[in-house]
């Protein structure tokens, strides 16, 4: 972050704590009365880090780096006194924050051993003071907000450098899951590609029937591992949907018609007459409608029942797309819509996450309910479009 932005952040916390000049002038004050007093300020704190192992182990260097530590902390003690709070002071107060997060110190104490500071400095401060008692209370109130607004800015470059990472880290993970994710996707149908180019390359004497059915293969294939890339690409940049009049069944039977479901799977279909169409994207909505029936088709590998059925809902419609599959886990349930995340051995966790955005933009909503061995049901409610406007 610019030091001009973490400046001008801390000057809006002095102004929130109202913070003033005579509360910096009352600090720099005590700061003689302190000075003999912060080489046994020190020595306590790394005392007691001594005494507590999860402060102690990012200690690595042993003496020379407690001594190289103790330099630092006087020279932050020194600015505390300084009454000089430019942002070159602020700068020093963040850096210990990142150093924190670089080393792997929790938050947590630097939160106790502030406290500990504190009340030494305090203390000491008490011991030391010889003016009027009523100045006293003013400058121990200066001191604690002070040093409160040292630890908020050390918090803030904590927070701030601890998920800048966490972010960094999340990225490279999903980058790995989408990256295992495409070669699953993807490595099946090329296999099958590479096996009918060897064949077409090598056979002898192939039938115009074999030739016919090999370059099929390679054509469908090729169209499976498009779909892929289209599925990333059409998540990464969903445009935003173009709303019109769509006529329902019309658009489910042309979804239907152009998914490859085995014999095995009976369907039906259930639009009442006279039901409205929906406002929306025909295209997208077919990727909707077509991702939930996939999904329908792959929770019945050894067949079943998909029943699609649609009703109004006030001024809505809902569709809902019922399998008598294997279902889904409970555990699963909270997670099944979100990117990345999947529940099949091969995927990428991007078909029901692209649906439900594809759903919200439409200003709809998308719901899931599934008991595990019985099947799930998907229900995608969509605003309904006048019928005599409803169309394909």
């Amino acid at each position: 972050m610019p030091i001009t932005q973490i400046h001008a952040l801390y000057q809006e916390l002095q102004e929130y704590v109202a913070w003033t000049s005579e509360d910096a002038e009352r600090v720099r004050r005590a700061g003689p009365l302190l000075e003999s007093c912060f080489p046994a300020l020190i020595d306590d704190f790394y005392d007691e880090i001594d005494r507590h192992p999860q402060a102690r182990k990012v200690i690595t260097g042993g003496r020379p780096q407690i001594e190289r530590l103790k330099g630092s902390l006087i020279e932050w003690l020194r600015g505390l006194v300084s009454g000089k709070y430019d942002a070159a002071y602020v700068a020093r107060r963040w850096k210990v924050g990142l150093r924190h997060v670089e080393i792997g110190l929790d938050q947590v104490f630097t939160n106790v051993a502030l406290s500990r500071l504190r009340r030494g400095v305090l203390r000491a401060l008490e011991q030391a003071w010889r003016g009027d008692p009523a100045e006293l209370t003013a400058t121990r109130e200066s001191f604690n907000i002070l040093l409160d607004l040292d630890l908020a800015i050390i918090e803030d470059a904590y927070q701030t450098e601890f998920h800048r990472r966490q972010q960094r880290t999340d990225r490279l993970a999903a980058i790995g899951q989408v990256a295992g994710g495409i070669a699953h996707e993807l490595r099946n149908p090329l296999n099958v590609v590479k096996t009918s180019v060897y064949y077409l390359l090598h056979a002898l004497r192939p039938t115009p029937e074999k030739t016919q059915q090999h370059l099929e293969r390679i054509e469908r294939q090729v169209v499976l591992a498009d779909s892929v890339i289209g599925a990333l690409s059409d998540f990464a940049r969903l445009p935003m949907p173009e709303m019109q009049p769509v006529a329902l069944e019309a658009c489910l039977r042309e979804v239907l018609e152009l998914t490859a479901l085995p014999t095995a799977i009976h369907v039906e279909i259930d639009c009442p007459a006279g039901l409205p169409g929906v406002l929306g994207d025909a295209r997208q909505l077919k990727i909707v409608f077509g991702n939930l029936i996939r999904n329908a088709r792959d929770a019945m590998p050894d067949g079943g029942v998909l029943r699609i059925g649609a009703l109004q809902a006030g001024d809505d419609i809902e569709v809902n797309i019922a399998d008598t599959g294997v279902g889904i886990k409970h555990e699963d349930l909270e997670r099944i819509l979100e990117p990345l995340y999947s529940t099949k051995a091969r995927g990428i966790g991007l078909g029901l996450a692209l649906t439900r955005s594809i759903v919200e933009r439409h200003a709809g909503a998308l719901r899931v309910a599934s008991e595990w061995g019985q099947g799930s049901t998907f229900t995608v409610r969509l605003a309904a479009a006048p019928q005599e406007e409803s169309k394909t």
